[in-house]
């Protein structure tokens, strides 16, 4: 590939990111990955507080495990069913401004459980919260890999991908000593400026990124399209493609399905660790709070270390299956093993050790299922397909809680059925990383779509 004069539309208009030069674009496509990570975190320090707060919560408005396994519940039924109305949306509105009314309205979603402190409002509060967070992810994502060429763009989606965990290790500490020093009440309150902040900055700072299409990208970076190598042919990369087939693929099932089971296991983290730790190992509220921080400390390292490796290896020429899919399932396939690892062993301090590389890897797995979702897409389609994928694999969110609910609520004692909660997350996980190192193969499905063309297709 050669380079040669950028056209001269993009020489019109220098003021733009997409006539910036190359080390400004970088530059602030970085600013806008870390103000995204940091929206990311507080999405997720919103999801936790329910969980840090179970104990005194429940105590307090008198809700039996069963029933508050089904108000963690509430959150993600909104969650996914805003998403399949908000898919079609993503391809039109710009990022910039659906992210500020996504953030907006976790801050409103806070409202009713500062007005009324009882079950329903906990229930309108939660419910509310679902709806404002559901596109947030493919949203996101979408945003970030405008602002990278297509090789590029895995290790700054993996660091605002970080943000799920990041947002628990910074948030879970400060928002466990709130609950202990001046309620659960008022961690909600907090919770709710701090989203009100953050809209003011993204108000100011945000933009939207100039990689566009694959063509636009071929521009900017000053290729001649007619050299371009048959998997960066850009009139296959922006031919439509019927959702409904995309969805059907055997990749697309599989690596959505693997990071459902992820979702489900970091659900399951979020929303009983902490009551675990209190009720079963006797830590105080606060500690036991705290503690959930640990699994989601190494989630952060595992997501942005994954994922840098997937890029890497992509960098190097490898074919995705190899540099994404084979990642995707070593990686739950480990998280699985360490889960179940974790429920037979009797040393507390392994179970721990296990625990936290079993539920701390589950939320690696959504960057890298990101990538193969997109591969399996074009780029004028790609926030809808995103969007569609992330409704699927966070409904593991809706099932993990009330699930686990009744598991723990129904067990002949609280450790029997926290053991059963952990030992199913973990079984399915191993389960999927197997399916997803057999059978997620990118190159065969996108030739099948039409997106490559058959010779660059081949693994």
């Amino acid at each position: 590939m050669s380079l040669k004069e950028p056209p001269t539309s993009l020489k019109q208009d220098a003021g733009t990111p997409r006539n910036w030069s190359a080390a400004k674009r970088s530059r602030y496509g970085w600013f806008m990955t870390y103000s995204l990570l940091v929206l990311m975190m507080l999405s997720w320090a919103d999801k936790a507080v329910l969980g840090i707060a179970a104990v005194p919560i429940m105590r307090d408005l008198g809700v039996t495990p069963q029933q508050f396994g089904l108000v963690s519940s509430a959150m993600f039924l909104t969650f996914v069913v805003i998403q399949f109305a908000a898919a079609p949306l993503a391809n039109r509105i710009p990022t910039k401004w659906f992210l500020l009314v996504l953030c907006l309205t976790w801050s409103v979603a806070q409202m009713p459980i500062l007005l009324f402190a009882t079950l329903p409002a906990l229930w309108a509060s939660r419910l509310l919260l679902g709806a404002g967070e559901g596109p947030l992810a493919p949203v996101l994502m979408h945003s970030i890999y405008k602002w990278f060429p297509e090789k590029k763009g895995a290790t700054p989606a993996a660091v605002a991908s970080a943000g799920v965990t990041l947002g628990v290790v910074a948030f879970a500490p400060v928002l466990a000593w709130i609950v202990g020093s001046f309620g659960w009440q008022t961690a909600f309150a907090v919770l709710a400026v701090v989203g009100v902040v953050w809209s003011v900055f993204w108000v100011i700072a945000g933009k939207e990124g100039p990689y566009t299409s694959r063509r636009v990208e071929a521009e900017i970076e000053g290729l001649d399209p007619a050299e371009l190598s048959p998997s960066e042919d850009t009139h296959s990369a922006d031919t439509k493609i019927s959702y409904r087939r995309t969805i059907f693929t055997a990749s697309w099932i599989i690596a959505v399905l693997t990071s459902f089971i992820g979702y489900w296991t970091f659900t399951l983290a979020m929303s009983w660790g902490p009551a675990y730790f209190e009720t079963v190992l006797g830590f105080s509220s606060q500690s036991a709070g705290s503690m959930i921080a640990l699994p989601a400390a190494w989630g952060a390292v595992a997501t942005i270390s994954l994922s840098a490796l997937t890029q890497r290896l992509h960098l190097r020429g490898l074919p995705t299956r190899q540099a994404r899919s084979f990642v995707l399932g070593g990686a739950a396939t480990i998280a699985g093993a360490a889960l179940l690892g974790a429920t037979m062993v009797a040393s507390p301090a392994l179970s721990m050790a296990l625990l936290v590389i079993g539920l701390g890897t589950a939320p690696a797995l959504f960057a890298i299922t990101y990538l193969i979702v997109s591969e399996l897409t074009t780029v004028a389609q790609r926030g809808a397909n995103l969007t569609i994928a992330n409704a699927v694999l966070s409904s593991g969110g809706i099932f993990a809680p009330a699930v686990s609910g009744f598991l723990i609520g129904g067990g002949t004692s609280p450790a029997a059925g926290y053991t059963a909660a952990f030992a199913l997350a973990g079984g399915l996980m191993l389960l999927m990383g197997i399916l997803a190192l057999l059978f997620i193969n990118q190159q065969r499905d996108a030739r099948r779509l039409g997106i490559t063309p058959a010779a660059a297709a081949a693994p």
